[in-house]
């Protein structure tokens, strides 16, 4: 029997003319026990619809672990590597990771202490907020209220040595009952967004890239980002932006020679557009976080130069630039009309396309209050696909 694709259900916030192509809840299938037909057909709704719910699933760690090794056989490690980012502990991810002993592909996050859990005796997890990350923060009045902001935006990898994982999955054991909170921009928009306690937010890459104006179309399709290495690690003195979309230009970043050891040839030079396997759609990609340089292709022979950006190419070594470039290109698809806030349940199963969108944890709960969570991502077998030359004729 075919599987059962249904709209996701959209907040009152969202533009549903932005969301036709993305998100669907999935019935009529046990997302733990798939049959090879069922699984072919869940691989080709992921990369059209980029996002994928089950309700009511029941996932044991190595279920979750096979249903996103399918989408990549070759895969095997957790996306940062056997958890060796979280080992590092002047790495920012290094407090939000638990490994599950029997699985080690599947991490255990969440907020609180769990007991005896797939072989953990005693886990004590916190929930990343944005308190402990940002420039800013909201008062502890507004807190009370019920006002927070976005962590950080972002895709799960490693960027660095490793290729980004195709897919991610979550899978919420205990998911914690809350008020509506209001998750505010604070960047003189005056942008915010009512969202369920704890959810996960997702912006579409995809439509990230389709709403830029013509120029920063020409910019995207023609340029690369270069990461830092251990990226992690060197952002960690840092602080974001109120928005979560990025670091603030303080030069707090760790120097390079203060960093793990690191190898040039392992260091991540990635495309800006990310093509889907599936639809051939381009997805603007970037970690605003772990960025270092940007790299830019002149126009192509012929191409139209009337108001190009950076028409003879360009190497942007400067940080503040950077950033303030991949701002000015990303931070219009965090709108509060194009973000999906999933309002979690208990057993609710997301896969999502890690090369197609951007997702970010939002809230802070209280230290006794239990949130946990599995996730899973495996580094790619292979690299991410950028533009083709017809991709570059088209809109360069």
């Amino acid at each position: 029997m075919a599987i059962e694709l249904v709209p996701l259900p959209l907040p009152a916030s969202a533009d549903p003319s932005k969301f036709g192509d993305f998100g669907r809840e999935v019935r009529g299938v046990d997302p733990g026990n798939p049959t090879p037909e069922q699984l072919k057909e869940i691989e080709e709704a992921l990369y059209k619809y980029d996002a994928l719910l089950f309700r009511d699933a029941e996932v044991t760690p190595e279920q979750q672990y096979r249903l996103t090794k399918h989408f990549d056989p070759a895969s095997e490690n957790y996306g940062h590597g056997n958890n060796k980012t979280g080992e590092t502990k002047k790495s920012i991810l290094h407090p939000d990771l638990k490994t599950i002993p029997s699985v080690p592909q599947v991490q255990l996050i969440g907020n609180g202490t769990v007991y005896n859990h797939w072989g953990l005796a005693e886990a004590k997890l916190k929930h990343p907020s944005h308190t402990t990350f940002h420039k800013t923060k909201v008062s502890d009045e507004d807190a009370d209220k019920g006002v927070t902001r976005y962590y950080r935006w972002h895709i799960d990898a490693a960027l660095y040595d490793l290729n980004p994982p195709k897919v991610t999955t979550l899978y919420g054991v205990t998911v914690p009952e809350g008020s509506t909170q209001v998750c505010r921009y604070d960047d003189g928009t005056g942008d915010e967004l009512p969202v369920p306690l704890g959810t996960t937010a997702f912006v579409s890459g995809r439509t990230m890239f389709d709403i830029l104006p013509k120029e920063y179309k020409s910019l995207a399709v023609r340029s690369k980002v270069k990461y830092a290495p251990h990226p992690y690690v060197w952002m960690a003195p840092a602080n974001a932006m109120s928005t979560g979309l990025g670091i603030e230009s303080e030069g707090l970043e760790l120097a390079l020679e203060e960093l793990p050891a690191w190898e040039e040839e392992k260091i991540k030079v990635l495309p800006i557009l990310w093509k889907n396997p599936v639809t051939g759609a381009l997805h603007f990609q970037v970690h605003p976080c772990g960025v270092q340089e940007l790299i830019v292709d002149p126009l192509p022979a012929g191409a139209s130069r009337d108001g190009a950006l950076y028409p003879d190419g360009a190497h942007i070594k400067d940080l503040k630039e950077v950033r303030e470039i991949l701002y000015k290109m990303q931070r219009p698809a965090i709108a509060p009309t194009l973000v999906y806030p999933h309002d979690w349940r208990p057993n609710d199963l997301v896969i999502f396309h890690n090369r197609g969108v951007l997702h970010t944890v939002v809230g802070a709960f209280k230290p006794d209050t239990v949130r946990a969570f599995h996730q899973c991502n495996l580094a790619a077998s292979v690299p991410v696909v950028g533009p083709s030359d017809e991709d570059v004729k088209q809109w360069a």
